[in-house]
């Protein structure tokens, strides 16, 4: 079979183990036709075959990210103030009060994020009057990094009906201790009344949503990225993705988790109603064939669930470990039902408390026969020595994201909660690869201000930041190597998502998604990873993204 496109000169990493390097690869019928040297390769040239000579660029499968949220990310570009999270506050009151001066009367002004370590300055109300003088009458509500917790000026908490009179019912209600007045810091789920109150008001069109799924994959496209597993949708992003699909506008693998509790988006439907309904949105290359349950929640707000106590607050005292959000016979039930149905579950867990449990139940759902049941442990930043080892025994996945596992804005605000000796023993990706899991690579982002996987790799190889932000290492015994690095972000990735037989590696047969470099970044210099540039992204044997 003659190819219709040949590619050669070029450093070719397959990540595929029976073959890990080539000189050239052939394209047919959207797949991949042959991988070899380059004279094995010329046998596939036809008369009409286009040969391109990428003269000593880098040729690697397309990235996989197996946790992200395209849709939000989208969301945030096309619609709402974003900005990163190493601004201060007086800087955000700046953006806020520069967005306020261009949208209508009563507009929403949504966005983010704030770091986490800002959490105790917001947490005031004068703070709280000093945002509703930057906003000038305008409702509004701005995440923090991790995407759990929110900030609301004086206005839309007022459009939520919260006041110190009455609180949400769930999450944690920040009161200022001088008036006992909300301050508009809202942790996990006493943010949603205000998401709710904004849907109300501003919700987006079912086009808007379709356009926030598109931008979000052009801009994965321009990081290489071909596949990835949104790890939390509503219906309206399902619906997204199927018409764009439809429409043969889906330039990636998509693997959906269906949102089981959402103390976090304001999402509705969830739980069963939404397994109930994802089967009609599966299309040929969206699979929403996972769940995704929050079992905690984050650290710095101290709703993650640990083994061993924080540190000591007032709020708190001593000896507090955080909770779960559900039991262990809840868990169970849910995975049950997941389980009895065919379908994956990717459960947040960011303490190790709540990978304990979670571990546990799997062990309980194993014994009963389901062993082909894909299990994920979405950030399992930190886990028990002896939890370590089970990760490979039990079958499950750790999606390890978003881009902690070098210093920055997040491991400090862990060392705040935690100290800094417990806090540094972040993300055992080294430990996990010894003990036989599968490590897969994901972004989180919008959590992660990008979702570059070069990002990502260099500081699994480093353990430094790869963008020179903050100084030093992080538990560096926990490097991985180069290679394992690549491999986290491709072929490990996919198998994570069930969808290694169609792509995940230069392999023949499968789906021709591959990414263009103007380097090796994986055989250069752990230090400049990241300085490698994706020249293209092809996806089924199309070209979705040129520099």
């Amino acid at each position: 079979m003659s190819a219709e496109l040949i590619l050669t000169g070029a450093t070719v990493r397959t990540a595929d183990a029976e073959r890990p390097r080539a000189e050239a690869v052939a394209v047919a019928g959207g797949r991949i036709l042959a991988v070899g040297s380059a004279a094995e390769i010329a046998a596939h040239r036809g008369p009409d075959t286009l040969v391109r000579d990428l003269a000593g660029a880098a040729l690697y499968p397309g990235f996989i990210d197996v946790h992200n949220h395209h849709a939000v990310a989208g969301i945030t570009d096309l619609f709402e103030l974003s900005f990163g999270s190493a601004l201060g506050l007086d800087e955000i009151l700046a953006l806020v009060r520069e967005r306020a001066r261009t949208l209508p009367a009563g507009a929403w002004i949504t966005g983010g994020s704030w770091a986490s370590t800002l959490m105790d300055e917001l947490s005031s109300s004068a703070t709280r009057t000093r945002l509703d003088e930057a906003s000038d009458g305008h409702p509004v509500m701005l995440s923090d990094d991790s995407r759990h917790n929110r900030w609301a000026n004086t206005r839309a908490l007022e459009l939520a009906g919260i006041d110190a009179g009455h609180l949400p019912d769930g999450g944690v209600t920040v009161l200022d201790p001088g008036d006992g007045h909300p301050t508009g810091v809202l942790l996990e789920a006493a943010g949603i009344p205000v998401a709710q109150a904004h849907a109300r008001d501003g919700a987006l069109t079912a086009a808007q949503h379709r356009s926030a799924s598109r931008r979000g994959i052009e801009l994965l496209a321009s990081y290489g990225i071909t596949a990835f597993q949104d790890a939390a949708v509503s219906l309206e992003i399902l619906e997204a993705l199927r018409s764009l699909d439809e429409a043969g506008e889906l330039d990636a693998w998509v693997v959906s988790s269906l949102t089981i509790n959402d103390d976090i988006f304001g999402f509705d439907p969830v739980g069963r109603a939404l397994i109930d309904a994802g089967e009609r949105f599966r299309t040929r290359h969206h699979r929403p064939d996972f769940v995704k349950i929050f079992l905690d929640g984050v650290p710095p707000a101290r709703t993650a669930c640990f083994l061993h106590p924080y540190l000591p607050d007032t709020e708190h005292g001593d000896g507090f470990t955080g909770t779960t959000t559900m039991t262990g016979d809840e868990l169970y039930g849910w995975l049950r039902l997941v389980a009895d149905r065919g379908l994956g579950a990717k459960v947040h867990c960011t303490g190790d408390g709540s990978a304990r449990l979670f571990l546990d139940t799997v062990a309980r759902l194993r014994a009963e026969g389901f062993t082909d049941t894909r299990f994920q442990i979405a950030h399992g930043q930190y886990l028990a020595d002896d939890d370590i080892g089970r990760m490979a025994s039990l079958r499950v996945v750790a999606d390890i994201s978003p881009f902690i596992w070098f210093p920055g804005v997040i491991p400090q605000a862990l060392a705040a909660v935690l100290g800094e000796d417990r806090a540094a023993q972040l993300q055992p990706n080294r430990a996990l690869l010894d003990a036989g899991a599968l490590v897969a690579g994901g972004s989180d982002w919008p959590v992660s201000e990008s979702p570059n996987p070069l990002e990502g790799m260099q500081g699994l190889v480093t353990r430094a930041d790869p963008l020179r932000r903050a100084p030093g290492v992080l538990w560096p015994e926990q490097a991985i190597t180069p290679d394992e690095a690549l491999e986290a972000f491709t072929i490990s990735a996919a198998r994570a998502m069930g969808i290694d037989h169609e792509t995940g590696s230069l392999t023949p047969g499968k789906s021709a998604d591959f990414v263009i470099l103007d380097r090796d970044a994986v055989g250069g210099d752990p230090d400049a990873m990241i300085d490698a540039r994706v020249v293209e992204t092809w996806f089924a044997g199309r070209r979705v993204f040129a520099a």
